[in-house]
């Protein structure tokens, strides 16, 4: 059974793709995301906006009982009267992290019952009756940030104004439990190291009997101050921010356990040897269990709480002589009470339950999505034993999802795609993105059995892509090429663009229509389009993507290896060739022509990191270590440092490099120093600023001219013909 909904009714038109593409935000609007099943499996609760162009998420549930019908939660517009969103600093701060361009509710939680939901709209605190589906405004005060209710629904957590408050369901006894010390302290938040590079979101978590609450405090006194400032609004004062470069202090990060009358106790532990908080996880299958790193991230420890008094115990520790790497979903409890975690153990990184490991080299498990009574379910790509004992190019760019216990391996997922799902009891929620077909297709089953597809309202894609997964060089480095919707052999060979992330958690080779959409473009104005994942990519295995370790510039030697391992098979023109890329794709392109000009004959550099000590802590140092340590390194992988181009090699080939001013992730600086260097050693280039712009690109016009004024660059670069 299928259910049904009228698509919005504003049709394309004629929009150019650049423009329909920058419109849908890359075809992603109107897409079900954000799915919770309720335990007793009536209800499956999600966000979804009204079309294709429309920003807005509205909060929905689907009934599986009694015809699998869905009905609207949460109406943003109507909840806010029709006037429009105002976000606070600290929200759109948020979303930045979590790169959220949507608007409407983008986040909600649920009691444990998923019978009550809590979400912030403009900064005011909504609950949602997902049973009776009615939504009001709680009196609460703002700006509200990540709202969440007690397992029991009887209470709210919020936090507002670095303070964390406890308000009753109803509306009832809003209180602080924890207030700031000073502005630079925060209660209940994840601060910007965790939120950016840790993918821990959030700062407070209740217990599972309703009574308690773990709660993160940041102290960012001694992170060092840098300022954005907006040049073409010299009125305006810049935006103070705390960002700890590598090298420099983080945020102090202490937890502390709060009962509702505001007792609180402190949870200890080696701070100092281990100051990172990964992750928290509190569920009634044991005691509150914390994941801490070193500074240096080669050791973390699993560690038990006793809620009583605070101590800590260690249950595991992890080591390993490059780094460790922070995973979803784990660690955990199952229900029988053992460590449930994700582990790279010989070789392989795997799925380790208790003191037993339930996969192998055959797999590389990229995420716990649930824990049952009698199995575990996980995403995984094709490990390095499968990629070796199969011919030509296995699985490549795909994720399946699998059921594992001590019996063995089940795949839940079936055809070629990229696959995830969530999980409650019988009821999974499966969704497919696959190579051959635009957008995605979920679907609701019950024990295996599909009961329902949730309409998706996203624009389809006037574009075909025509991709071809395969694998290139004596790596066997994964690749997708995309050539000319028309292009015929007679046509001859094509100047190529390569088209890469090719960094540490950038996968862009990728089983799915819609993840090579800007790809086909590109090469529909006449380019071979080359997508290459090197070492330092995700989804192989721990060698290939710790091969980097203090080298980013293996993956522009894999870059290279593929693009001439797949010359031979495909129409490239090795004499016009050119690389584009954004944030650690616009390094490696900026790499590529200064350090491969006999390769590379034009380059395009998207908010490219080009001195790696001014990039963060946990990222850089992951790789590189300490600046102070590995001064060498640092100059070795960075584009500029001291003022000069650290390496450039003749000729001088074009170069564009694109920045957004109000980027806070990769600040400017890192363009301005590079543009500084270029034009001292006499490299033409061209810059273009983009105000007002963060590392993200939502805004409609910017997104689709740059992508028309990039083909422009590439045409006049490599003396192509104008169209």
């Amino acid at each position: 059974m299928t259910t049904t909904a009228s698509r919005h009714p504003e049709a394309p038109g004629a929009l150019s793709f650049p423009r329909h593409s920058a419109r849908t935000q890359r075809f992603t609007l109107g897409a079900p995301r954000a799915f919770t099943i309720a335990p007793d499996g009536e209800r499956v609760v999600f966000l979804r906006s009204a079309g294709g162009t429309e920003r807005s998420n509205r909060l929905w549930v689907l009934d599986l009982a009694g015809g699998a019908a869905e009905r609207l939660a949460a109406d943003p517009d109507a909840l806010l009267g029709g006037r429009g969103e105002r976000l606070s600093a600290q929200e759109r701060a948020r979303r930045e992290r979590s790169r959220e361009g949507s608007a409407g509710i983008v986040a909600y939680a649920t009691d444990a019952a998923v019978e009550l939901a809590a979400f912030a709209l403009s900064g005011r605190l909504f609950t949602a009756e997902l049973r009776a589906g009615t939504a009001r405004e709680l009196p609460a005060r703002g700006p509200v940030l990540d709202p969440r209710p007690s397992p029991d629904g009887r209470h709210v957590a919020y936090v507002a104004r670095g303070a964390l408050r406890v308000v009753g369901a109803e509306g009832e006894d809003d209180r602080a439990l924890a207030e700031p010390e000073s502005s630079e302290v925060t209660y209940g938040l994840a601060e910007f190291i965790a939120a950016e590079e840790m993918s821990r979101s959030r700062g407070h978590w209740w217990s599972p009997d309703s009574d308690r609450l773990l709660v993160a405090r940041a102290d960012e006194s001694d992170v060092r101050r840098w300022w954005i400032a907006d040049p073409a609004n010299p009125g305006e004062e810049p935006a103070r921010v705390a960002y700890p470069a590598a090298g420099t202090p983080n945020a102090e990060v202490r937890l502390f356990l709060y009962a509702l009358d505001g007792a609180r106790t402190e949870i200890v532990w080696d701070r100092a040897r281990h100051p990172y908080l990964a992750r928290v996880h509190w569920s009634a299958d044991g005691a509150p269990l914390l994941l801490v790193q070193s500074r240096d991230q080669r050791t973390q420890l699993h560690l038990a709480v006793n809620p009583e008094t605070g101590a800590t115990r260690t249950v595991h520790v992890d080591e390993d002589p490059d780094w460790l790497e922070l995973l979803p979903g784990g660690p955990a409890w199952a229900p029988d009470g053992r460590l449930v975690r994700i582990a790279d153990e010989g070789g392989a990184r795997v799925l380790a339950v208790g003191d037993r490991t339930f996969t192998g080299p055959q797999l590389q498990v990229r995420a716990v999505l649930d824990i049952g009574d009698s199995d575990v379910l996980i995403s995984a790509s094709a490990g390095e034993k499968a990629s070796a004992a199969a011919a030509g190019a296995p699985e490549t760019g795909e994720i399946h999802v699998y059921r594992v216990n001590e019996l063995g391996t089940e795949r839940v997922s079936d055809g070629a795609g990229v696959h995830s799902a969530v999980r409650s009891g019988a009821v999974t929620v499966l969704s497919s993105a696959r190579p051959d077909r635009p957008g995605t297709v979920v679907r609701v089953l019950r024990d295996g059995r599909e009961l329902v597809k949730i309409a998706s309202y996203a624009d389809e894609p006037r574009l075909a892509v025509r991709l071809r997964l395969t694998q290139g060089g004596a790596r066997r480095i994964p690749c997708a090429v995309l050539l000319p919707a028309h292009y015929q052999e007679a046509d001859g060979p094509l100047p190529v663009l390569m088209d890469p992330y090719g960094g540490p958690h950038g996968q862009r080779v990728l089983a799915a229509h819609n993840a090579h959409l800007a790809s086909q473009w590109f090469a529909d104005q006449g380019f071979a389009v080359v997508v290459a994942d090197g070492r330092g990519t995700p989804g192989r295995s721990p060698a290939w993507e710790k091969a980097i370790r203090d080298d980013f510039t293996l993956a522009l030697d894999d870059q290279i290896e593929a693009l001439h391992g797949l010359a031979g098979a495909y129409p490239l023109d090795l004499g016009r060739v050119a690389m584009r890329g954004w944030s650690f794709g616009g390094y490696l392109s900026a790499l590529a022509v200064l350090r491969r000009p006999d390769v590379f004959h034009a380059g395009i550099a998207g908010a490219p990191v080009t001195d790696w000590e001014l990039y963060d802590t946990h990222y850089t140092e992951r790789y590189l270590g300490l600046p102070s340590s590995n001064p060498d390194v640092y100059a070795a992988n960075s584009l500029v440092s001291a003022g000069e181009l650290t390496q450039a090699v003749a000729p001088a080939r074009p170069l564009m490099v694109i920045h957004g001013m109000a980027d806070d992730n990769v600040v400017v600086a890192h363009t301005l120093r590079l543009s500084s260097a270029l034009l001292a050693a006499g490299h033409p280039h061209d810059v273009l600023p983009l105000t007002g712009v963060t590392h993200m690109t939502p805004q409609e016009q910017v997104a689709e001219n740059l992508l028309l004024l990039q083909v422009d660059f590439l045409r006049r670069s490599l003396e192509l013909p104008r169209k």
